[in-house]
C-alpha cells in the first residue's frame, strides 16, 4: 500500500511539500524491499523511538544545532513509520495525523481563530485544560504519560495542577516547603538510627517528598530541573574524568588513593574549571 502527502491548501507544492512527499515516497520503498523494515511493528519501534527522543533531548542540552537537525529527521522518520504501518492495518494513515493535529491545535487557539481574548501565557495553558476536560478528560492530570522519567513527571503534574490555581503565591512558600520537608528526612532518619528500626518506606517516602518540593521550588526559579540536573551530571562526569587522568599521570589509579588524596586533586580540577 502506498501513501502519499496530500497538498490540501496550495496547488503548486512548496519544498516542503515536495521533501515530505519524498520521505513518504523513500518509506514505501522501504517497507517493501527492506528485510529489516518490513519486520517491524509498532511494538518493535517504540524503543527505538524512546531512543531517539532521548538523543534528541542530549542535542538540545548540548545546544548542538546539527545534531538537533539530525535528531528531528530521525523522530520524523519514525512518525512516519508508525503511519505507514497503520495505514497498511487500515488503521489510519499519515494525512489524519496531520489533519489531527491541525484540528486540535485550531480548537485549543480560540485566541487565535476564533474571538476568545487572553492577556498572557498563563491564561492560554489555562484555557487548553478547559478545552481538554470539555473534550471528555476525566482529570487534568490524566495528560501526563505514565511512563516518565519520574523527575519530569513530578514537574509536568505541577505544572498542570496549576492551571486549575492549585499552586503556591510566591517562591517563599516553596522554600519553606523543603525546608519542611528536609526536616521530616532528617526526622526519619535520625529516628531509624536511634531505634535501629528497618523504616526505610518512610525514609523513602520522606525522600520523595523532599524531591517534588525541589522540583517546586525549580519552578518558581524558572529552572527545568531535569536539565539542571543533567548539567551536573555532565559536570560531574567531566571532572571524574579529568580526576582520573591526573592520577593515571602519577602512576596511580584511583582506588590505589585515600579518600584525602583524591578530594584534594578534585578541588584542584573545580578551582580550574572555574577560572
Amino acid at each position: 500500500m502506498t501513501f502519499s502527502y496530500i497538498w490540501s491548501v496550495k496547488s503548486t507544492p512548496s519544498s516542503a511539500d515536495l521533501a515530505m512527499s519524498r520521505l513518504l515516497s523513500i518509506m514505501d520503498d522501504l517497507r517493501e524491499n527492506c528485510p529489516w523494515d518490513r519486520k517491524q511493528t509498532l511494538s518493535s519501534l517504540r524503543q527505538l523511538t524512546i531512543e531517539e527522543t532521548y538523543e534528541l533531548a542530549d542535542a538540545i542540552t548540548n545546544q548542538d544545532l546539527p545534531a538537533i537537525k539530525e535528531e528531528l529527521g530521525d523522530l520524523l522518520l519514525h512518525l512516519v513509520f508508525y503511519a505507514k504501518i497503520a495505514s497498511e492495518q487500515n488503521a489510519f494513515t499519515f494525512n489524519e495525523v496531520v489533519e489531527g493535529i491541525c484540528k486540535k491545535l485550531i480548537d485549543r487557539h480560540p485566541h487565535i481563530y476564533g474571538e476568545v481574548k487572553v492577556k498572557d501565557e498563563l491564561e492560554v495553558k489555562m484555557n487548553w485544560e478547559k478545552l481538554k476536560m470539555k473534550e471528555g478528560k476525566s482529570s487534568v492530570l490524566s495528560g501526563v504519560p505514565v511512563s516518565l522519567p519520574a523527575l519530569v513527571k513530578a514537574m509536568r503534574l505541577q505544572e498542570k495542577s496549576k492551571q486549575v490555581g492549585f499552586e503556591w503565591e510566591h517562591a517563599g512558600q516553596v522554600w519553606d516547603k523543603v525546608k519542611e520537608e528536609m526536616m521530616e528526612l532528617e526526622q526519619e532518619v535520625t529516628i531509624a538510627s536511634a531505634q535501629e528500626l528497618k523504616r526505610q518506606e518512610r525514609i523513602e517516602e520522606e525522600f520523595g517528598d523532599l524531591l517534588f518540593s525541589l522540583v517546586n521550588y525549580a519552578r518558581f526559579l524558572h529552572v527545568d530541573p531535569e536539565i539542571a540536573l543533567e548539567l551536573t551530571n555532565k559536570k560531574f562526569v567531566r571532572r571524574f574524568q579529568l580526576m582520573e587522568a591526573e592520577a593515571h599521570q602519577g602512576d596511580k589509579a584511583l582506588s590505589e588513593m585515600t579518600l584525602e588524596e583524591m578530594d584534594a586533586i578534585w578541588n584542584k580540577i573545580k578551582h580550574l574549571s572555574s577560572k
